[in-house]
């Protein structure tokens, strides 16, 4: 029986000395606190040190502002953490000093912080989204290549939004003329017969172009020969299969 992965507790360091924030990011399970410090060249070096996922801040620093920290900070790149800055200023001009900084919040004092960790967790989620997003777009796209269809025909980008869809929603498969096409006709601002014409021409290029050999190495079985070709429904649903097996 394969192990279920524990989630690890994110990792976060408090530039600042509200007690009520600390303590309560402390006892927080779904945390990981690893430091806290109200002096900026400090907290610079003990976030480079510690690689925190988050880093909670007061603008108001001794040593150095929070912003001062953030300019050293970002020099961490791929090991910058998210920042969440929180403080008594409320001038629109340090929120959106702080977001162009590459903070990824602003929270004006008083905080509950139910209130911080939820915006905390809404961030980092709304990460991995993305993250996991573009990963899903690279894989579809090597599979597109590699049977030969081209980027630049509007079928391909009909059929790889619709292997996202199948991903996202498997039975969307069995309504493909009532459900898949129309959403994605909606998206692409167009008809369901252009985007079921668009698929099917896509299709028809890559078996022309005789790569049929590359979709039987993808999937590890000859499922198709020169003159078999898939539904664009079959297609979708094959590539959707394989992303969801793959993870």
């Amino acid at each position: 029986m394969e192990k279920v992965k524990e989630k690890k507790p994110t990792r976060i360091y408090i530039a600042d000395t509200t007690e009520e924030i600390i303590e309560y990011f402390k006892q927080n399970e779904n945390f990981e606190f690893v430091g806290s410090c109200a002096d900026g060249v400090k907290v610079a070096e003990e976030v480079a040190a510690l690689k925190p996922d988050v880093l909670i801040m007061e603008v108001m620093l001794s040593g150095l502002d929070g912003f001062a920290v953030l300019d050293k900070i970002r020099e961490l790149k791929d090991k910058m953490p998210k920042v969440f800055f929180v403080s008594n200023l409320s001038h629109s001009g340090f929120v959106t000093k702080a977001i162009q900084s590459g903070a990824s919040y602003f929270m004006v004092k008083p905080v509950s912080p139910e209130n911080l960790e939820s915006r905390i967790v809404e961030v980092l989620d709304n990460g991995k989204s993305q993250s996991e997003n573009k990963q899903l777009d690279e894989k579809i796209s090597n599979i597109f290549i590699s049977i030969g269809i081209p980027a630049h025909i509007k079928g391909y980008q009909f059929l790889r939004e619709a292997v996202k869809l199948a991903v996202e929603e498997p039975e969307i498969i069995g309504s493909i003329t009532k459900k898949l096409y129309p959403t994605i006709a909606e998206r692409f601002e167009t008809s369901s017969s252009k985007v079921e014409r668009g698929m099917r021409h896509a299709i028809e290029v890559a078996w022309n172009r005789g790569k049929i050999e590359n979709i039987n190495n993808i999937f590890g079985l000859k499922i198709y020969n020169r003159n078999e070709k898939p539904t664009n429904g079959e297609l979708i649903a094959l590539i959707a299969d394989k992303m969801i097996m793959d993870g």
